[in-house]
């Protein structure tokens, strides 16, 4: 027992660091998830999405870094949900601007994070097609629905296990948002080639 002290006192010395460890990483993660939505926010609005991708990613490269001797709070929660955050951003960033796509190691994420980030583009993309119909340009609305459907066929090559990573759900809600999309560009096509037509017929009268 003389020693007892000792190993309880080595044991809440590593707890106390773990501990303090969280809180660095809860703190991060929360600038990453709101870096990450302002970067996609920017996006859609036209505004700057540059910069506050470019902070999340830093600020995703620190807190690797800092959770390298906790391997452990890698995996938990909150941190796999940021980088999902920063991967859907920094994906919805690369296709937006027509440069090649980042992987998860640019992103300073896990593989399942990444897979997760890349489900969540589909509905990202399905609101560039929406404002593209609401213009009336048909044909591109028609490029962002191709865009979801090859994302879906990535996807779906996934057939793993929940515990291995959870893609299921994001899966169905991309075939779901893809098949919604289908539906409208199909019905926008159709009142396009309608309008041509009587454009036509009146430019001969």
């Amino acid at each position: 027992m003389k020693n007892l002290r000792d190993i309880i006192g080595e044991i809440e010395s590593r707890l106390d660091e773990k501990d303090e460890v969280r809180e660095l990483a809860l703190k991060s993660s929360r600038a990453i998830g709101r870096l990450s939505s302002a970067s996609i926010h920017g996006l859609h609005k036209g505004e700057d999405s540059e910069t506050p991708l470019r902070e999340a990613r830093d600020e995703a490269m620190k807190l690797r870094s800092v959770l390298e001797d906790h391997p452990d709070l890698i995996h938990s929660g909150f941190v796999e949900n940021a980088l999902q955050e920063l991967c859907e951003a920094a994906i919805l960033h690369a296709i937006a601007n027509g440069k090649p796509l980042p992987g998860p190691k640019e992103c300073g994420a896990t593989d399942a994070a990444y897979l997760l980030g890349l489900g969540d583009v589909v509905g990202e993309i399905r609101r560039f097609a929406l404002e593209e119909l609401r213009r009336g340009n048909v044909a591109k609305a028609a490029d962002h629905l191709k865009t979801m459907e090859d994302i879906f066929d990535v996807l779906i090559r996934f057939d793993y296990p929940t515990a291995l990573v959870a893609l299921k759900h994001k899966q169905d809600v991309a075939r779901s948002l893809i098949e919604k999309t289908r539906g409208e560009v199909a019905v926008a096509t159709r009142g396009k080639a309608l309008e041509d037509k009587l454009d036509r017929i009146e430019g001969r009268i």
